[in-house]
């Protein structure tokens, strides 16, 4: 009778508990054939024909500058003298959604953006030259229309209802190969992206690539909840770092178009920048939260409330803003003409402020719009220079002092630069030198204090702590 060792059971046992193990596993992974067999009739491929000439290229384009004798300087010259004057391209760029069965279709700004033709094809095989109803940069977000009916329509979610974690699908055709699927995770929720303040990105981890851009992103219960937009790349393709925009949004931005052809938000029309630690306790807050007040802009609405720089808004409309990013999306929500209430904390207090918001301009964004003494000594480790009148309007100030040098010191480590006009500190006005000098000698030795600077176009709240007590303190978070 054969036996078995005692280390022969023990391995047969592991093998087991492994086997069992990974069917446990599987078990607990996501199967997503069905959504993708129910959805894809709803996902199109979207190219576009465009026209390139001479007068299609950026007003201000130049050759390179390149070394003299460089035979690329040779290159860009016989380019620019042999381009025709219409040379047409054709390429499959991107992917879309059906919203209606009557033609509606929704798909990324930059996918269509200066196209002269647009055609749809559905996996069918069908084909639709599509006319563009509208778009809104501001959102990446087109809306489309086919002439066609009877379409079948993608369900539409909740992308508020959406966890960390959570599985999602995107389908799309990256590099033009259609009815494409890849699934991921949700990597996180409201990320404010550069020059996208109105949008609240939902980030994941599936893979996005060109050509994935206006398709559809499903959540498990096969229900679009936002738009695959972009990706962070250092190579040109996927690396773990896709953003989608929340389809609410995106149908918002869609409703908006179809009825009046444009989309309009919301304008508080302030400069706002983040509460760090420092500034927080400069501010007299346990904690760094909410959006700092840099600057108000002039005839904003704003302006024409009781806010200033140096407030700090912590709520709005009752909501929470943990973050700096989570107020424009909320402004840009808001209906022109309604009224917001605001919670901010000015001088260590809680205030509530009343603003009627007004309409987010066309062109433009919320960030675009003394005594003579001319000391040599440094001030905090600055060499200061008060600004005189007929400088005021080339540095876009009315008052203030220029930062004409850094040294080692609190101004350097508070991030101030040389170009700098200092324009307040701690809440006072900055008219000459022999002020900052003043301020400087009254300053607490024990925590960090305010300072608003004007730095090109924009104006910002730096953190500066005396001589003595530059180092990082720890706040409790």
């Amino acid at each position: 009778m054969k036996t078995f060792s005692a280390k022969k059971l023990r391995g047969s046992v592991l093998f087991l508990a492994g086997l069992f193990s990974s069917a446990v596993v599987a078990q607990q992974l996501p199967d997503f054939t069905d959504l993708v067999s129910e959805n894809s009739a709803g996902v199109v491929n979207v190219s576009t024909t465009q026209s390139i000439s001479r007068e299609s290229l950026p007003r201000d384009f130049e050759i390179p500058d390149l070394p003299e004798g460089s035979p690329y300087h040779d290159f860009f010259e016989r380019f620019l003298d042999e381009l025709p004057e219409h040379r047409r391209n054709t390429q499959s760029l991107g992917s879309g959604f059906v919203i209606s069965g009557d033609g509606y279709i929704l798909t990324s700004v930059h996918v269509i953006k200066d196209a002269s033709e647009i055609v749809v094809r559905f996996n069918d095989r069908r084909e639709f030259e599509a006319e563009v109803v509208g778009l809104d940069e501001r959102s990446d977000v087109a809306l489309l229309k086919v002439p066609a009916s009877d379409l079948q329509v993608v369900e539409i979610g909740d992308p508020a209802a959406l966890d960390v974690g959570e599985w999602v699908l995107a389908i799309g055709s990256p590099f033009g190969f259609e009815s494409t699927a890849t699934a991921g995770i949700v990597s996180a929720k409201g990320r404010s992206l550069p020059n996208e303040n109105y949008v609240p990105f939902i980030q994941t981890d599936v893979a996005i690539n060109p050509g994935n851009s206006g398709g559809p992103l499903f959540n498990l219960d096969g229900q679009v909840v936002g738009i695959n937009a972009q990706i962070y790349s250092r190579t040109g393709g996927f690396m773990g770092l896709s953003f989608a925009v929340p389809i609410d949004i995106a149908m918002e931005v869609a409703d908006q178009l179809k009825t009046k052809g444009r989309v309009t938000r919301g304008w508080l029309g302030a400069l706002i920048q983040s509460v760090t630690r420092n500034l927080a306790e400069s501010f007299g807050m346990p904690k760094p939260v909410g959006a700092l007040i840099a600057e108000v802009v002039p005839g904003s609405p704003a302006a024409h409330s009781e806010l200033k720089p140096g407030d700090v808004i912590v709520e709005y409309n009752g909501e929470r803003l943990d973050e700096m990013s989570d107020l424009p999306p909320r402004v840009g929500a808001t209906p022109v003409g309604e009224e917001a209430e605001l919670e901010i904390i000015r001088d260590g207090k809680r205030k509530t402020v009343t603003v009627v918001i007004g309409e987010l301009p066309v062109k433009g964004t919320e960030a675009e719009r003394g005594a003579e003494d001319d000391s040599d000594d440094l001030v905090l480790g600055m060499r200061l220079e008060t600004v005189q009148e007929e400088d005021q309007e080339e540095l876009q100030v009315d008052h203030g002092v220029k930062v004409m040098e850094i040294v080692d010191g609190p101004a350097r480590d508070a991030g101030i630069q040389p170009g700098d006009v200092l324009l307040q500190i701690k809440g006072e006005k900055i008219a000459n030198v022999d002020q900052v000098r003043e301020l400087a000698g009254d300053l607490p030795d024990d925590k960090s204090v305010p300072v608003l600077v004007k730095r090109g176009a924009r104006s910002l709240f730096l953190a500066l702590k005396p001589p003595g007590n530059s180092s990082e303190n720890g706040v409790t978070q």
